[in-house]
């Protein structure tokens, strides 16, 4: 199994970078997961928390109440990783965090800026999951011809990663 420090650094990088995840309400009869932007601190490379900005009004806030057990899902744009990460998600409006973290990415959905009566900052603690590695298909078959099996290697692109608090 690979290295779990390499898989934790690879998907922060990755997610930094592509920011693009699905974020779910587990144990929720009718939840889905939805397409959120993911917002991360500097230091965020240590195992989170990973912050969203949304809406107080929409399906995900309504059901989770202050805070709920949640799943965020993730794939690179490119598909060199992929990830299922398990933790808490919580409602935390901190002003100093939302300053901190505010874009205008963000701006352009709120008409009543950081002080928007629909604005809720969510922080996601993440706890465990899996990260998987791609190995491109072109390299799975430049192995094959070589006489190497790549399902052998595939093993050591992913493992179970566990996030400190």
């Amino acid at each position: 199994m690979t290295d779990e420090a390499q898989l934790t650094r690879k998907l922060w990088k990755a997610l930094k970078s592509d920011m693009t995840v699905m974020l779910g309400l587990t144990g929720v009869e009718e939840g889905h997961s939805q397409p959120m932007t993911a917002q991360l601190d500097d230091d965020a490379e240590r195992g989170g928390p990973i912050w969203f900005f949304t809406a107080t009004d929409t399906d995900l806030v309504k059901a989770m109440g202050d805070r709920h057990r949640s799943v965020m899902h993730f794939a690179s744009k490119g598909h060199e990783v992929f990830a299922s990460l398990h933790g808490e998600l919580v409602r935390d409006n901190d002003r100093a965090t939302i300053d901190r973290l505010w874009n205008r990415f963000v701006a352009a959905w709120f008409e009543g800026g950081k002080d928007d009566p629909r604005l809720q900052l969510l922080r996601f603690e993440p706890e465990q999951g899996q990260v998987w590695l791609n190995e491109h298909s072109l390299f799975a078959g430049v192995k094959l011809l070589l006489g190497r099996d790549p399902k052998a290697e595939y093993q050591d692109k992913v493992g179970t990663v566990r996030m400190p608090h």
